[in-house]
């Protein structure tokens, strides 16, 4: 890793504060399990599997706050060059344009630039998964009926971040030599998100070719 990207990944630059899980509970035993099998080396394909006798709710909420806080940071390295005129639009290349749409401020979806759109998101995943209703963390507390729902959203719309930093600030990451990062990052979550049938094709579309290439 680059002595540039060192000091932007060691201040932990990210656009919110990470989420962390609770030393003692069920999430942080799991948390520690997956971070031991990806530093084990294991193939990133068999290190998204589920645990034998591990709840597929609990595994999906550690992964999903563990991507939010990883994407976080990757969007920080290159949020200085992600701007409302470099960027007056949140896009993947001309073919792919992402509306914003909540159920409060923005009831339509509606159109912003690159940047007013990674904050409205990164907020609303943020109020998400501080949601004991929707992301308990006391064990024996079950998750709701609509857990899945909302986190195949949350990780739907974390793939539009790979998809803007991919196709419009590549170039940025490779300058501070976090290529490798990044991509073992996206592989991991694409596996991730694949393997449990998390994210729609049609939302994959944008990097389909980069995919085949990288994971295939």
């Amino acid at each position: 890793m680059s002595l540039a990207l060192k000091q932007v990944f060691n201040k932990d630059r990210t656009f919110r504060p990470k989420r962390k899980f609770e030393p003692g509970t069920q999430r942080f035993e799991l948390h520690k399990k997956a971070q031991a099998s990806l530093n084990a080396g294991l193939d990133l394909k068999q290190a998204v599997q589920l645990p034998q006798g591990e709840d597929l709710n609990d595994w999906v909420a550690v992964h999903v706050v563990d991507f939010f806080n990883r994407i976080n940071l990757i969007y920080g390295t290159v949020s200085d060059s992600c701007t409302d005129q470099s960027c007056p639009v949140m896009s993947g290349g001309p073919k792919y344009e992402y509306r914003w749409q909540d159920e409060n401020k923005y009831r339509k979806p509606t159109a912003l630039s690159a940047p007013k759109y990674m904050n409205m998101l990164m907020d609303w995943i943020e109020v998400q998964i501080n949601n004991e209703h929707i992301f308990p963390t006391n064990i024996g507390t079950p998750f709701p009926k609509t857990f899945m729902q909302v986190a195949k959203k949350i990780l739907s719309r974390l793939f539009r971040v790979f998809v803007h930093v991919y196709i419009h600030h590549f170039d940025r990451v490779s300058q501070m030599g976090a290529e490798a990062h990044v991509n073992t990052c996206y592989k991991h979550f694409y596996y991730f998100v694949t393997e449990f049938n998390l994210t729609e094709h049609k939302e994959l579309e944008p990097l389909k070719e980069m995919t085949a290439r990288m994971c295939h």
